[in-house]
């Protein structure tokens, strides 16, 4: 079973510095991204330490085996009476919890007690804005989880690697990133129906049961206008617009709410603005983009002709994956794709699929140039050939930017 399993160190690296420390070890993303894995391969590493399998405690709230649980109280009582080894330390892996009453009462107490190192997995980000986080103040860390990023996906699929990196780099626009479609044959009708069978549990237990949406028809109609507008700014009063000039009525109050609703189970990530001269964060005008192309093309298709947006998704996700806050810029009347912050680093990036004319290369250069500070400034493209960059902005093809090391 172990020997399945891929490793995928950026996640592990980021977890390790606090195992063994009194701390909840939360692990969030959507559904199917990798977080069962990689609990287990936290137990593999603690295995090879000395710990007994009997002191590693897995709570997958999915199983039926475990059906009884229905509140903290069931949860508290289960995990206390597990036969373990008392001489060595516990663990306990604790996967989507959120169908257990008050859960978080019954985490709280295992942690005030010591009683075992706790690690738990969720497809819903309220989990952490909830009671957790009131019970739990400083006393828990997030591991955002992604689907696979390029060179990850490189590595999963090197039994079918080709020496064509274009037609591998198809395969990830194309099928995007959930581990899962590896175990497949890389086959449209095969891998969307895989990820649309995903699509529809996310809706049906992360959305629609849990905030009891009564009109999932016109629910599913917002979630489609978000991902074929990926990277388009969008507000929810232009998308009751649209369904307005469709002579349908929806409020925006309603629209809000489903845009929350789809952040919240991780399908959709929010972009924010950033005007850059007056160095504030701006309320209006935000762009989102899907948390996995695969899953956006399950339901849209696959359009060729998206291939800007398709680009400026995958860039948008690695920049999230390597830890850096992003935001759409402003300068002066004019748009800077990405504006990435970590720390005292920050970067300026512009994406296009192609730098076909000199009209183009102006527009994409024209903002970047406007910013009168010393931080790196990109731009990057698809083209194979070039000279070089313009006034010290950075020409790179987009394989060179999601093929460097993290």
């Amino acid at each position: 079973m172990w020997g399945k399993m891929r490793n995928r160190k950026l996640y592990t690296e980021r977890i390790s510095p606090f195992i063994n420390k009194p701390w909840i070890k939360v692990i969030s993303g959507v559904r199917r991204c990798g977080k069962s894995t990689l609990l287990k391969l936290l137990a593999k590493e603690l295995k090879a330490t000395g710990i007994p399998d009997q002191n590693m405690i897995t709570i997958n709230m999915e199983l039926m085996e475990i059906d009884f649980i229905k509140d903290y109280r069931d949860l508290y009582s289960y995990i206390k009476n597990v036969p373990t080894e008392s001489s060595k330390s516990r663990y306990l892996f604790f996967e989507e919890p959120q169908g257990v009453d008050g859960w978080e009462k019954a985490v709280n107490s295992l942690l005030a007690e010591e009683y075992a190192d706790i690690y738990i997995t969720g497809s819903n980000s309220r989990m952490l804005s909830s009671e957790l986080a009131t019970l739990l103040s400083g006393r828990c860390v997030e591991a955002a989880m992604l689907p696979l990023g390029f060179a990850e996906f490189l590595e999963f699929c090197s039994k079918r690697r080709t020496e064509n990196l274009d037609d591998e780099f198809e395969s990830f626009l194309k099928y995007g990133g959930l581990p899962g479609i590896h175990a497949l044959p890389l086959e449209d009708e095969i891998v969307f129906q895989f990820l649309n069978g995903i699509y529809n549990t996310v809706i049906v237990k992360d959305v629609t049961r849990r905030h009891n949406i009564r009109d999932i028809a016109q629910f599913e109609k917002v979630t489609n206008y978000l991902f074929d507008n990926c990277g388009n700014i969008t507000t929810a009063k232009k998308i009751t617009d649209f369904f307005r000039s469709q002579a349908q009525r929806v409020s925006v109050e309603t629209v809000q709410n489903y845009i929350n609703f789809l952040q919240d189970a991780h399908l959709i990530y929010k972009c924010s603005r950033f005007d850059i001269k007056g160095k504030r964060h701006l309320e209006l005008y935000e762009k989102y983009y899907a948390s996995d192309l695969g899953i956006r093309h399950s339901i849209l298709g696959y359009r060729k002709n998206d291939i800007s947006g398709i680009l400026e998704n995958v860039v948008f996700l690695e920049l999230i994956r390597r830890g850096y806050r992003v935001s759409t810029g402003k300068v002066d009347q004019l748009e800077v794709d990405f504006v990435a912050e970590k720390d005292s680093e920050r970067l300026y990036i512009q994406v296009c699929y192609l730098l076909a004319s000199p009209e183009t290369e102006n527009r994409e250069f024209l903002s970047l140039e406007k910013i009168d500070d010393n931080y790196p400034k990109y731009v990057l493209s698809m083209d194979k050939h070039w000279g070089s960059g313009r006034n010290g902005i950075i020409r790179r093809h987009i394989y060179d930017f999601l093929l460097q090391p993290i």
